[in-house]
């Protein structure tokens, strides 16, 4: 059951992430089809960080609150989307890697390192546009390359960091850079059932190579 928490005299609103396994997508309705390159979508965005810092997200994350991701109610975990901030007229590029927010009325949540970007921490609220400009890319059962995206980062430093953590857990882990982030990613594996065994302790999603 989805919960919301909305504190009292403060700026920002935390949304109470949907409790789930990190195996399963709580939103069946999350089809990649349905979120092509170009699909918008206009509302209002609020941003959350403590209590859920260090939590596990939907997609099987730790919740970084300083990192840059978003959570939306059905976008595909790992879509790439961005987000402007109709305010102010700043801009973020970032990947749904949660599921919220979970207030009446509001279309996503940003950490709050994203909420920074955007000019929004004070505000707690704004109105934005997001634009997928980037889809996913589901692992099927056909088999073939498969890496799990463990966690994507502003900071190429904190990138290595994760990086490490990942190494010294037993698997092989690269750090991608994509456009204006770092993605920490462990792999590749040879087929789904390998990279599935490593998403259970190492958290993320699972994508093709």
């Amino acid at each position: 059951m989805a919960l919301a928490a909305a504190l009292s005299g403060q700026a920002c609103v935390w949304s109470v992430p949907l409790a789930t396994t990190p195996s399963a997508d709580p939103t069946p309705s999350a089809d990649p089809s349905l979120y092509a390159v170009g699909w918008t979508q206009t509302g209002i965005a609020s941003w959350y960080g403590e209590p859920f810092h260090g939590r596990t997200t939907a997609a099987g994350n730790t919740y970084d609150m300083d990192a840059i991701s978003a959570a939306h109610q059905t976008i595909p975990f790992g879509t790439r989307i961005r987000v402007d901030n109709l305010d102010n007229g700043r801009s973020i590029d970032l990947d749904v890697t949660d599921r919220g927010p979970f207030v009446p009325g509001r279309i996503l949540d940003l950490s709050r390192g994203a909420a920074r970007e955007l000019e929004m921490i004070g505000p707690g609220t704004a109105r934005v546009r997001i634009t997928v400009i980037g889809t996913a890319t589901p692992v099927s059962a056909r088999g073939g390359c498969v890496v799990v995206q463990v966690a994507s980062f502003r900071e190429r430093r904190n990138a290595e960091a994760r990086r490490q953590e990942v190494v010294r857990a037993g698997f092989e882990a690269s750090i991608e850079p994509y456009e204006n982030m770092y993605r920490v990613v462990a792999g590749p594996f040879a087929d789904e059932p390998a990279a599935g065994r490593a998403r259970e302790t190492l958290g993320g999603f699972m994508r093709r190579c």
